[in-house]
């Protein structure tokens, strides 16, 4: 295998992948992959999807190179080929059947390279009454029991982004299925395909919970166990400036440092009788709200009473520890979280910003040895191979 991308961008260096482009946990995977050293060739339709921002603030398409391909043409399903003959894993998210359909599925992959990873992302999954069905990552966590778990009583659960179900059960369960399909196909010779579904990876995201169930350690019902908010030092609270403090001061040692601080040492013997837990709350919660979220970071900080200030999403990458540690990144003018996990002996960066519709055609032909990519001689020459863009 071998690519356009220089040694020692991450350990996925010489892995070739496709992405046929999607919205949501297809492309997040398809970056975490890129972040991680492969060769992402990202395929775009022509006139791009029906929804998503402007490309060229996309961080989920960096460190990718696209193409366009109409699958709808008559030469595009045999140019995907062409790419999948030479790749290592190719990543779809059409609802079941479509990609067979457009003759890109896997068999018509397979026949041309058998070592073929076939990533499939899904919200209902390859198979099941609602696998033909439309959905969103909100539908596909009510399902699973996971959102029923989130809120308060007595209101309606809030819908937690989409970090849950389309990436967490998506798009991180698509790259482990991936990868382990992958390290099978260099030991084996065989490819195979991967049906990664939100429900299914949100179900297995909740594994502890269910235990916890079983045995009578968790009350089926929100707000009402020790890490649902029903605990009333693990949680949030609101501050004088209507900002919040975040509360996780589980074990012994750690809530008596809690309400030594919040100056509620009569409180010490609460922590394991949950009748005065009501009480507790009370009083903690009227404590937060006598000062600032500021004021109380200055409290407790540097102490072990596990205990944070909640931050905005423009607060966070200003942080001390984020900032130290380098958790978010500029590249491009955006700032973004950085690559994620880190090597000691293959570091991975953000090599390159938003991966534009097709930018990459002539680039892409030339490393990969497809000629027959280029359908349109006036399009852009390939960019330099130094890829610092």
């Amino acid at each position: 295998m071998t690519t356009g991308h220089a040694a020692g961008q991450g350990p996925l260096a010489g892995v070739r992948v496709v992405e046929l482009a999607g919205i949501g946990p297809g492309p997040f995977a398809g970056m975490l992959l890129a972040d991680l050293g492969a060769d992402v060739v990202r395929v775009d339709r022509p006139g791009g999807a029906s929804l998503g921002i402007d490309p060229s603030h996309d961080v989920t398409n960096r460190n990718k190179r696209s193409v366009i391909v109409d699958l709808k043409a008559p030469d595009g399903p045999a140019r995907v080929l062409d790419l999948a003959s030479r790749a290592d894993v190719l990543i779809e998210g059409n609802r079941p059947g479509v990609a067979e359909r457009l003759g890109v599925g896997p068999e018509d992959c397979h026949a041309r390279n058998p070592r073929l990873v076939y990533g499939r992302m899904t919200g209902w999954g390859q198979q099941g009454p609602l696998a033909h069905r439309a959905g969103h990552d909100v539908a596909y966590i009510a399902l699973t029991g996971a959102l029923g778990m989130i809120g308060a009583p007595g209101q309606p659960p809030p819908a937690p982004a989409n970090l849950l179900g389309d990436y967490a059960g998506g798009s991180l369960y698509l790259v482990v299925g991936v990868l382990a399909a992958l390290h099978h196909a260099r030991e084996s010779g065989v490819g195979q395909v991967v049906d990664a579904a939100i429900v299914d990876g949100v179900a297995h995201l909740s594994a502890m919970i269910h235990g916890m169930l079983a045995a009578g350690g968790w009350q089926d019902r929100r707000a009402a166990n020790l890490l649902d908010g029903g605990c009333p030092y693990y949680g949030t609270y609101e501050t004088a400036d209507g900002g919040h403090m975040a509360v996780g001061a589980l074990e012994p040692q750690f809530y008596d440092a809690f309400v030594d601080l919040l100056g509620l040492e009569e409180f010490r013997e609460a922590r394991r009788d949950w009748t005065r837990w009501g009480e507790l709350r009370e009083a903690v919660a009227a404590r937060f709200k006598a000062r600032t979220r500021a004021e109380w970071t200055a409290v407790f900080e540097g102490t072990d009473a596990c205990v944070a200030p909640v931050l905005s999403l423009r607060e966070a990458p200003h942080h001390p520890h984020l900032e130290a540690r380098g958790t978010f990144t500029d590249h491009g003018g955006i700032t973004q979280p950085a690559p994620a996990p880190r090597f000691s002996a293959t570091p991975t960066a953000v090599r390159t910003g938003p991966a534009l519709p097709g930018a990459h055609t002539r680039e892409v032909a030339r490393d990969w040895d497809i000629p027959a990519l280029v359908t349109d001689p006036a399009q852009p020459a390939p960019n330099p191979p130094s890829r610092g863009d």
